[in-house]
């Protein structure tokens, strides 16, 4: 007989009147909430602006949901459309089964979409995220214990996890695979917390990190795993999709480095009030249209202002220059009369005749 071990609940539900609170949904809602604190402390502090996870997390969290059930419901089928079994039981999300795989896959099509609408890149954000899914899971694991779920084989250990009889599942003590998990993501979470210190971890790669720090563990806790599952070549599914998505991050995290070492010097782009509120927006492109129009007006004016003296000065050199000409010519008259007053004193009668008739031509000429 065992003496040390660690009782599971009785039940997984409490009924607070007709409202159900069930064990697994706490545990997943606790999950999401240090997600998001810690995601927002880190993106932060990398220089984003506070509120943005949380608003990019609205998209990928139910998007995660989805995508973790619909991975448990394909990869264990016969659980809800074989023989005596109730399809209808695929959308009873509370009674535990979801697929981390399916969540994290999923969940980056919503993250996505947030992150596009935000203008943010993407693998910055996985990054602040990528402890806080850890942390996330490490809460989210506990719900197996609330359902008396995926524990492992028989043991005596002192940590054993006590079940108790039930639906597919003999009352013994069985190896806590949902302690050991949740443990290891601990060491997940504080893993990427300080390689991301160490070695300033950017473009995913902290996130690539978290991936395959998890698939290393997820590998040999499933491999204890004694519930239900598909076997390829002697080996559950889950091992083998442990054993994939490890080498695709380790792959990713090397090619990175390579193309783009370093981190992100500017995570998320300061547009301003107006690209963010239309009705700001609105208000900013009145005052730039009423202000371009002022400056037109100014602009008009101005040439209008100089319009005026110029004009008057033009009219002043042409005046100035007509009374020039008019006194050089008058001048040339009365110096050609002199001079022929001067000539007939000499006698030369005919030529100042002469000259005397061609004077007032040559100044009418002038």
């Amino acid at each position: 007989m065992n003496l040390a071990y660690i009782p599971s609940p009785s039940t997984g539900v409490i009924h607070l009147g007709p409202i159900p609170l069930r064990g697994y949904a706490f545990c997943i809602i606790i999950g999401v909430f240090v997600a998001v604190w810690l995601g927002n402390k880190r993106w932060i502090a990398r220089g984003g602006k506070p509120g943005t996870v949380a608003d990019i997390a609205v998209w990928a969290v139910p998007f995660g949901l989805v995508g973790g059930r619909l991975y448990h419901v394909i990869t264990d089928y016969q659980l809800y459309f074989g023989e005596g079994r109730n399809w209808v039981d695929a959308f009873k999300i509370w009674e535990g089964g979801l697929g981390i795989w399916g969540a994290i896959a999923l969940g980056a099509v919503g993250a996505w979409i947030g992150c596009r609408l935000r203008g943010i890149p993407l693998p910055a954000w996985a990054d602040a995220l990528a402890p806080g899914i850890a942390l996330a899971q490490a809460c989210g694991r506990w719900g197996n214990w609330f359902n008396q779920e995926l524990y492992g084989r028989a043991t005596d250990l002192p940590w054993a996890v006590e079940i108790s009889d039930g639906p597919n599942r003999i009352a013994g003590t069985y190896h806590p695979t949902f302690l050991y998990e949740s443990l290891w993501c601990l060491g997940v979470a504080a893993l990427v917390i300080w390689a991301d210190r160490r070695f300033k971890l950017g473009h995913g790669r902290a996130f690539a990190l978290y991936v395959a720090a998890y698939c290393v563990g997820r590998g040999w806790i499933e491999y204890m795993r004694v519930d239900e599952a598909h076997h390829i070549l002697g080996l559950r599914l889950n091992v083998w999709t442990s054993i994939l998505v490890f080498i695709l991050a380790v792959v990713y995290l090397v090619l990175s480095a390579k193309l783009r070492p370093g981190r992100e010097e500017v995570v998320e782009p300061d547009r301003g009030p107006a690209a963010s509120d239309p009705a700001t927006k609105d208000e900013a492109d009145g005052e730039a249209k009423d202000g371009a129009k002022d400056g037109a007006v100014g602009a008009k004016d101005s040439q209008d202002g100089e319009s005026g003296p110029k004009t008057d000065a033009t009219t002043d050199v042409k005046t100035e220059a007509k009374t020039d000409v008019k006194t050089e010519a008058k001048t040339d008259a009365e110096v050609a009369a002199t001079a022929d007053a001067e000539a007939a004193s000499d006698g030369g009668t005919g030529d100042a005749v002469t000259a005397a008739a061609e004077a007032p031509k040559t100044a009418k000429k002038l």
